[in-house]
């Protein structure tokens, strides 16, 4: 596979010139040939651009050059080869020659081999079947190519190997991608996708191209691409503000119904993450890292959970930047006393932690966790001598949540 950061120059140059009609492959014109002559009884030969024979029912003319095809080329128009053409262009036979021509440019030619007279009444019929097959061809490689091209942008917005923003403007203006929309990047991830045979990966990476395409029949807005063995990036639009749980909630319900379709073509099981929305350029890179972080984070919290939103896990995740150096050191500190009398049973750190969920309040803690309210004051109280903290304290409760979501 050629490299993705190199691509970028070649795409626009791509859509610089992808209205010229490309000749007619070897494969498609072995295909028009065969088609043909299925409903007709004369051979037929494909000519391309040059005058050169592609296929043909006689087999031993391809590659030859077709004086009658040339003609027909330079006129623009059908040309008959009679008895009498054939006495002065040496190596034509008798037929018909008429051009391809596919949105207004001809590229090529096709010809039938027999008496004028008798295959003239055919000229038409196959000849519109032939354009009409060229044409079909022509819009399956557009799409192809445009699939490529869109795939290559979402590929440049998570690494930026070194294009310049004109240029990744320039990019997003041609796929009509508003950069000044809030977008979300989501993450699939198949675990361990790269490790095991090759034969494994080829299987991952097709699975991941089914993935692709039943997402895109689905939401053909949608811009994806396959970033490394194992993860497809998605980038779709999504609010950067109102409120709070609203967001929260929509968020949820586009993990999931993205994660459904996804699921349904993969063997193994796969993660969805949903990173943070935001604006432009840097806006989208910092979603796809942030979506990456609020996998590490959900996974390290829930083994068994498949999807993640930064939404729901936005504090974690930007606390997990304080997983090293000293200030991580110093959090830790603030629960180790704690963790220490807590090691055999859990109690007093799954009452920590219960409280906090249920915003300090003591009734729903003490009936989340089944124990009578004066157990739970208990264990707060002494949760604050093994911490030393005062958990009526504004800074010094905050300081312990810090902690307990760095644990």
């Amino acid at each position: 596979m050629k490299k993705y950061g190199a691509l970028y120059d070649d795409s626009m140059q791509m859509h610089k010139t992808d209205h010229h009609m490309p000749n007619i492959d070897l494969p498609l014109a072995q295909d028009i040939v065969r088609r043909t002559m299925h409903i007709i009884p004369f051979s037929v030969n494909v000519i391309d651009a040059r005058g050169v024979i592609l296929a043909s029912g006689d087999p031993q003319r391809v590659g030859d050059l077709h004086p009658g095809a040339q003609l027909a080329l330079a006129r623009r128009a059908s040309v008959e080869i009679g008895a009498a053409d054939m006495a002065r262009l040496p190596g034509t036979r008798a037929g018909i020659n008429l051009p391809l021509t596919v949105r207004g440019e001809i590229c090529g030619v096709l010809g039938l081999t027999g008496e004028p007279d008798a295959v003239r009444q055919f000229g038409e019929l196959v000849r519109a079947m032939a354009e009409m097959m060229l044409e079909q061809a022509r819009l399956v490689s557009e799409l192809q190519h445009e699939k490529r091209y869109r795939e290559e942008f979402v590929f440049q917005l998570v690494y930026r190997t070194g294009i310049s923003d004109a240029s990744m403007q320039a990019w997003a203006a041609r796929l009509a991608v508003d950069l000044r929309v809030p977008r979300a990047m989501f993450v699939l991830e198949i675990p361990d996708a790269g490790e095991g045979p090759g034969e494994r990966l080829d299987q991952v990476l097709t699975q991941l191209q089914q993935v692709q395409s039943d997402l895109s029949a689905r939401w053909p807005a949608l811009l994806m691409a396959v970033v490394s063995p194992g993860e497809l990036v998605l980038l779709d639009a999504f609010p950067a503000s109102g409120p709070q749980q609203a967001r929260a909630t929509q968020a949820r319900q586009r993990l999931l119904e993205l994660h459904q379709v996804a699921q349904q073509a993969l063997t193994p099981p796969a993660t969805l993450a949903m990173g943070v929305a935001l604006p432009g350029l840097d806006g989208a890179t910092a979603s796809y890292e942030s979506a990456k972080q609020t996998a590490r984070v959900g996974r390290a919290r829930d083994g068994e959970q498949t999807t993640f939103s930064y939404l729901e896990l936005s504090l974690p995740v930007l606390l997990s930047g304080l997983q090293a150096g000293w200030q991580a050191e110093q959090l830790r500190q603030t629960l180790a006393r704690l963790q220490a009398h807590d090691r055999k049973s859990g109690t007093l750190m799954r009452t920590l932690a219960t409280w906090f969920r249920h915003h300090s309040h003591p009734m729903a803690t003490a009936r989340a966790l089944h124990i009578h309210r004066n157990t739970l004051d208990y264990r707060l109280q002494k949760i604050a001598e093994l911490t030393g903290l005062d958990l009526d304290d504004t800074d010094d409760r905050l300081l312990l949540y810090v902690a307990l979501q760095l644990n």
